[in-house]
């Protein structure tokens, strides 16, 4: 069986590329997690206070972090989430989110303080840091953090017109010369990690590929999330079986986390008109869907399976750590594998349903009612 799924993704991921060899000159922009339509549509929602995706946008309006308002509580020199310089992590997770919100707001009210407000933050940073320290999470800081910069960026370069640029070109340089190479050296070790961590750092040297249009790093994203010899990797974090998570036996929010990232993933390659969310049959709608039925209380299948590295198979029964505490990711998959692709989801659906209007995490991208209700 493993030899007919290698066998599989190496197809997949043949077929992927010739697909989008014809594109190779340049990606698609504004294309990392919103296109111009997805600006548009995000707008118009945002004006009609009988839209569906209305009150996901109040939740984002009202939040703190969102408001032209926003005290910075950096910039820092050096940032990290633990180690010596950990008493950063929430300061400049707050920061870095507020330039992804104020950016959103920008995109949702056109009113150009937030698209200033999400600026001054970033370049505050851009013309301050100087380096991550490797500790052990420095790869999910830059996964976490980096993917709210690009997509902020990416925003302010595509859309907004008064935006400087040489001042994006300096928040661009921090991104390249203090992000990524955290990421190079994730992906030149072997594996070590749970799987939450492959697709935290993928979705965000993927939207920096986009950014960058840099082809190469584009692939390279793409190939990790295939078939990399890493537990986060789509046919090793979810079992085609069941559904079953390679965290299930840790903890839910683990769980969810790391199917968010992949949904995340898969919604960037999509925006750039490759679809990852269909790799090994929809293997990631069967993630989502075993996700969604343990935590609104069902009984699933569990089976105990040795991972990649070896150091995360003891776990003998699924974990009721976190149990139905939701996380807002089950919008965006829903919206392709049912709006889009016509697929069922009956537990993401109830999920929906149950968690009304999607706000924010600050390990996601969050708002889903506002952001992913497009069926194209």
């Amino acid at each position: 069986m493993k030899k007919i799924q290698n066998l599989y993704l190496i197809a997949y991921f043949l077929f992927f590329l010739s697909s989008i060899s014809s594109a190779q000159q340049k990606f698609i922009h504004p294309g990392i997690l919103f296109s111009s339509s997805d600006l548009q549509r995000i707008y118009q929602t945002a004006q009609d206070k009988s839209s569906v995706g209305y009150a996901s946008f109040e939740l984002l309006r009202d939040n703190s972090l969102a408001s032209t308002d926003y005290k910075m509580k950096g910039p820092f020199r050096v940032i990290s989430r633990d180690g010596e310089f950990g008493n950063t992590k929430s300061l400049m997770e707050a920061d870095f989110s507020a330039a992804y919100l104020n950016s959103l707001m920008w995109i949702a009210t056109r009113d150009q303080k937030h698209a200033e407000k999400a600026i001054t933050i970033l370049l505050g940073y851009a013309d301050s840091l100087q380096r991550i320290p490797a500790t052990n999470d420095a790869p999910l800081l830059v996964g976490l953090e980096g993917t709210k910069i690009i997509n902020a960026l990416e925003i302010l370069k595509y859309d907004f017109k008064r935006a400087d640029p040489r001042k994006l070109e300096r928040i661009a340089r921090m991104v390249t010369g203090i992000f990524l190479p955290v990421c190079e050296q994730f992906y030149a070790s072997p594996a070590y990690t749970n799987g939450n961590w492959g697709p935290i750092v993928t979705k965000f040297y993927l939207s920096a590929a986009i950014y960058l249009d840099d082809q190469k790093m584009y692939h390279k994203a793409v190939n990790f999330y295939l078939h990399a010899n890493d537990n986060g990797t789509i046919a090793n974090y979810v079992d085609g079986e069941t559904g079953q998570i390679q965290e299930s036996g840790r903890d839910q929010g683990h769980c969810q986390l790391g199917i968010g990232a992949m949904a995340t993933i898969c919604e960037i390659a999509w925006k750039q008109g490759d679809d990852l969310y269909g790799a090994l049959d929809n293997r990631l709608l069967k993630g989502f869907e075993y996700t969604a039925s343990y935590n609104l209380g069902n009984q699933v299948p569990f089976k105990k399976w040795k991972d990649i590295t070896g150091k995360y198979s003891d776990w003998e029964q699924i974990s009721v750590t976190g149990r139905g505490r939701f996380i807002p990711i089950y919008q965006v998959a829903y919206n392709h594998y049912v709006r889009r692709k016509g697929l069922l989801m009956p537990f993401t659906q109830q999920v929906i349903a149950k968690m009304g209007a999607e706000g924010y995490d600050r390990d996601q991208p969050g708002f889903g009612g506002l952001l992913y209700l497009d069926s194209k």
